[in-house]
């Protein structure tokens, strides 16, 4: 059964937008009628990326498969059913997916969609006779800001990312703006934040400043503190983490071509989370970078930046032990 791509009851969760064209639906992690708005091409090019994004439903089909635009070199596509993770599929080269086998009788359907690569679905196909209906996700809203190393491509899959590890561990409704490259604060990301909906938001912050040199220490500071407060004018009581940057060796005491290291980037965000909440902001709280990541999982770094497959995995456990307590449950 060929299912209407525009049918409302399908829910792309964690998605800011969707684009729905001439025969295909893609969803967006910025605005997509403000794409222009939001500077450079390369961040829109990672915002069409739907990291973090779940395409989701309850049915009773036996399968699901579908065919979108191959993309080189995309992630995976897994599929959790009620919530657990039944398989992963490699969609890159041919475009299609299938997952056979489901439970019988109605579930919740979710097809995490790849964290690296454009998604651009033309057909979702389910059993003959299948019955749809919305999944009303009503956890608790999670928005989470930051680089690559939020967007995660070097995961396993879509589920095995750090923000998905922690979303699915504590029951949170994820939305993912990790752009690979692209976390400079800008004013733009930070207006987007202030109005989707957050019940908890955390910004890891620093290490697309240092490699691009975009913000030197005359700026670092007053970008984050315009991006918290701009952030808070949505959300007056939601908790916010600031994250300063995770471990990597050549960039920790060499200064890039303003000046700056991540030794000394940490103590920037640090003195930022200090002076909010001096100023009142009692809700915002740092958490060090190195508590997530630091010089014990060096080897989990092949490239001395990005964690591998088995670092993420690290990196979402420590979260889950240092910065979830911060979010009530």
């Amino acid at each position: 059964m060929n299912v209407d791509l525009d049918d409302r009851r399908l829910g792309w969760h964690g998605a800011v937008s969707v684009q729905r064209g001439d025969g295909f639906v893609q969803p967006w992690r910025i605005p997509y009628a403000q794409r222009v708005l939001f500077p450079p091409d390369l961040l829109q090019e990672r915002a069409a990326m739907p990291a973090g994004v779940r395409l989701a439903f309850r049915s009773d089909t036996s399968f699901v498969a579908g065919q979108a635009d191959p993309y080189p070199e995309a992630s995976p596509i897994d599929l959790a059913v009620d919530g657990v993770v039944v398989g992963s599929a490699d969609w890159a080269s041919s475009g299609t997916f299938r997952f056979d086998g489901l439970p019988s009788g109605w579930k919740t359907v979710e097809l995490w969609l790849p964290q690296f690569g454009a998604f651009r679905l033309r057909a979702l196909d389910l059993s003959d006779g299948a019955r749809i209906e919305p999944f009303e996700d009503e956890r608790p809203r999670w928005v989470t800001y930051g680089s690559s190393i939020t967007q995660c491509r070097t995961a396993a899959s879509p589920t095995q990312t750090w923000p998905a590890i922690v979303a699915r561990e504590r029951g949170l409704n994820l939305t993912c703006l990790g752009y690979g490259g692209q976390c400079h604060l800008d004013p733009m990301v930070a207006r987007m934040i202030r109005d989707l909906p957050a019940d908890y938001i955390s910004i890891c912050a620093g290490i697309n400043v240092y490699g691009a040199a975009s913000l030197g220490p005359r700026a670092f500071a007053p970008a984050l503190i315009g991006t918290v407060r701009t952030i808070r004018e949505g959300h007056p009581d939601a908790p916010i983490a600031l994250i300063s940057p995770i471990f990597s060796p050549p960039r920790e005491a060499t200064p890039n071509a303003v000046g700056f290291t991540l030794r000394a980037m940490r103590l920037e965000v640090a003195n930022v989370v200090e002076t909010l909440r001096a100023h009142g902001d009692r809700d915002v709280h740092y958490v060090d970078g190195l508590e997530l990541f630091g010089p014990e999982l060096a080897a989990l770094l092949p490239d001395e930046l990005h964690p591998d497959a088995e670092g993420y995995r690290r990196l979402g456990a420590n979260f889950l032990r240092v910065v979830a307590p911060l979010f009530a449950s």
